[in-house]
């Protein structure tokens, strides 16, 4: 058996759904130079959805193998190259040794690689099977249509899950935000209004904790702050990223509460937080890092599924997400896509992210 594990390709630009898979998997299979495929992971942005089956056909065509696992998105990327807001497609072939298993099959070290649409994917599927490290399907307009498939055929339930056999997965997850405060304890809260932490005023809380550069800002930029929801042990909580991200709604200077988009209960802890591109970055180094850091060969290949609120748009015009995985997996092939929320476990459960990147780093057993 010749060739290599893995190899990846992209194709974008002008709308073509068909030739844009055709030479996605063609790149793919020259860079694997595999002799036989034994999955195919395959992105596509969302305009192709009109003409979903011809290209799956297509991509098992092309890649002589039926098992044909992905779902359209906004934005998709490989090792190479990405693209947002251009028709395209992304495909990552696997072989020689790993091969895409059935969902209620182990594989992945008992990591299910799941995919959903926004409106399919429940918290009762995330905590279904084992550990899940996914996204949630996305578009340019947040109200669909969107698909997944498996099989290399649309999935109606709008939810999908795949195994990949003859691999050790590690999950490594980088959330990107700055904390402004420690975790603190929900004193009172009446539905999307937190009112209290502590003996405080939630807002006074808040405007306490925030940068002086942003404190002298004429307006807050609530756009940029979130808070923290913290599980399990407080303490290591937000080391161990042991948290749910939640958007501020505003900020009520009558009462001094601040309205959330998520309800929060009474003696949750929660933490203020900043989205800050260099901390996202240094964050992002540190846990590839500590990932790589060991005896073990370098993986040999990945998937990365990032929240369309990071990417090019976050970063300034460049992923570094995507530069800082290919500086420190120098030659790993790698695919994924901008989602509407990120999957990754954490403390043996798995929970749906924001503004985050979640990656699956695998090495073959050999």
């Amino acid at each position: 058996m010749t060739g290599r594990v893995a190899g990846s390709g992209i194709s974008f630009g002008r709308p073509h759904a068909t030739r844009h898979v055709e030479r996605a998997v063609s790149a793919a299979m020259e860079a694997a130079r595999l002799d036989q495929v034994m999955g195919l992971f395959l992105f596509l942005t969302d305009d192709h959805l009109q003409d979903l089956e011809p290209a799956l056909r297509a991509a098992a065509r092309v890649s002589r193998c039926t098992q044909v696992f992905g779902c359209s998105a906004m934005g998709l990327f490989t090792d190479q190259d990405w693209t947002v807001d251009s028709s395209g497609a992304a495909a990552l072939v696997v072989g020689n040794g790993v091969s895409m298993g059935l969902e209620n099959e182990a594989g992945s070290g008992g990591t299910l690689i799941s995919l959903g649409t926004p409106r399919d994917a429940s918290v009762d599927w995330l905590n279904q099977g084992g550990a899940r490290l996914g996204a949630i399907a996305s578009d340019s307009s947040g109200r669909g249509p969107f698909a997944v498939w498996r099989n290399g055929r649309p999935e109606p339930a709008g939810v999908a899950a795949c195994a990949l056999d003859g691999v050790r997965l590690e999950t490594v997850v980088a959330r990107g935000v700055l904390p402004l405060t420690a975790p603190l304890e929900v004193a009172e809260a009446n539905g999307f209004n937190l009112v209290r932490l502590g003996k405080y005023p939630a807002l006074n809380v808040l405007i306490n904790a925030l940068p002086d550069s942003i404190r002298r800002m004429d307006r807050i930029p609530l756009h940029m702050l979130m808070c923290g929801v913290t599980f399990g042990d407080p303490d290591s909580a937000i080391d161990e990223g042991r948290f749910r991200l939640d958007h501020i709604v505003s900020a009520n200077p009558d009462d001094h509460s601040v309205t959330l988009a998520d309800e929060l209960h009474e003696g949750q802890r929660l933490f203020w937080a900043l989205r800050d591109r260099q901390a996202a970055e240094r964050e992002m180094e540190r846990v590839v890092g500590e990932a790589l850091d060991g005896p073990e060969d370098p993986p040999d290949f990945g998937l990365m599924f990032s929240c369309l609120g990071r990417g090019p748009g976050f970063y300034g015009g460049a992923d570094r997400d995507i530069e800082i995985l290919r500086e420190q997996c120098p030659g790993m092939p790698f695919a994924g896509f901008y989602g509407n929320g990120e999957i990754a476990p954490v403390a043996d459960r798995s929970h749906l992210y924001s503004y985050t990147a979640a990656i699956g780093l695998c090495r073959r057993i050999r």
